[in-house]
């Protein structure tokens, strides 16, 4: 019987299988970086409690439970909110960069090595910093949190901007095909529970902005003066400028990006895990 049930298995039933094993443990991995996983595991526990009801045939409990559970569709989706938007962000930013988009090689090349001088400089300084590369992901919501510039980010003004008694030294600087597009920008603070105590604000509001898109953000610690690299919620921290630099090129460069693609992305951050030990946070 069993080689019968085997035969019968097709190659879109292993597709099917396949598909729906991946979305299951995408959904467990995203969910388990935030605080979101324990209203899943209620209700889960409320599922089995309806299952249980109607096999013992507790007619009254499971009609109550199978109302309140159709009702709370709709509680579920506001509840989910922010993180069902992060995930529509990501899927549309993986397809936008799965077929490619346009971008000025010279403009960014530029940038990444102003950004390196800058971020050198801040970190003998101890001046802290915080920058967005956009990406695949918009980021215009948060670009309009702050101050729209339109200039070339030179080491100069970056420093400048970062100053401390600078207009626009809180929050975070976000470029865009190599040019600055906002300066003061707010950016969301990371959910994850499991993130070192020692990390201050800024580097919470690094990681959450890496979390809900594909951009590569860029901290400098206030603190310690180390410089960090958040992608896609994993931070990696003091990095050498000489390490900094390759890391930049290698995830903003577009013939480095058509190297590597997604997969390899996903590769990268299985093998990879957030450095949860600091020396001290920032304020």
């Amino acid at each position: 019987m069993l080689k019968n049930v085997i035969q019968a298995v097709g190659v879109s039933d292993i597709l099917d299988m396949a598909i729906v094993t991946f979305l299951v443990y995408k959904l467990i991995t995203f969910f388990s970086k935030t605080n979101s996983m324990n209203v899943v595991k209620g209700i889960l526990i409320l599922l089995a409690v309806m299952l249980l009801t109607t096999v013992v045939e507790l007619p009254v409990v499971s009609f109550l439970l199978g109302n309140a559970f159709e009702m709370g569709i709709i509680i579920i989706i506001v509840l989910f909110q922010p993180e069902i938007r992060r995930i529509l962000e990501q899927v549309g930013g993986s397809i936008k960069d799965i077929f490619g988009h346009p971008v000025k090689t010279k403009s960014i090349e530029t940038a990444i090595t102003q950004t390196v001088l800058a971020c050198a400089d801040m970190s003998k300084s101890r001046t802290g910093a915080l920058m967005v590369f956009e990406r695949a992901t918009n980021l215009e919501s948060y670009i309009k949190t702050g101050t729209i510039v339109d200039a070339s980010p030179a080491a100069e003004l970056l420093k400048n901007l970062f100053f401390d008694k600078a207009p626009l030294h809180d929050g975070a600087v976000i470029i865009r095909n190599g040019r600055i597009a906002g300066a003061a920008c707010m950016l969301p603070l990371s959910g994850n529970s499991n993130i070192s105590r020692d990390l201050g604000m800024r580097h919470r509001a690094g990681i959450g902005m890496s979390e809900r898109s594909d951009a590569v953000v860029v901290i400098v610690s206030e603190e310690t003066g180390d410089i960090s690299v958040a992608i896609e919620g994993i931070i990696k921290r003091g990095l050498s400028p000489d390490t900094f630099e390759k890391l930049l090129r290698m995830e903003l460069m577009p013939q480095e990006q058509e190297k590597k693609g997604l997969f390899a992305r996903l590769k990268r951050r299985r093998g990879s895990n957030s450095d949860k030990s600091g020396k001290a946070g920032d304020l």
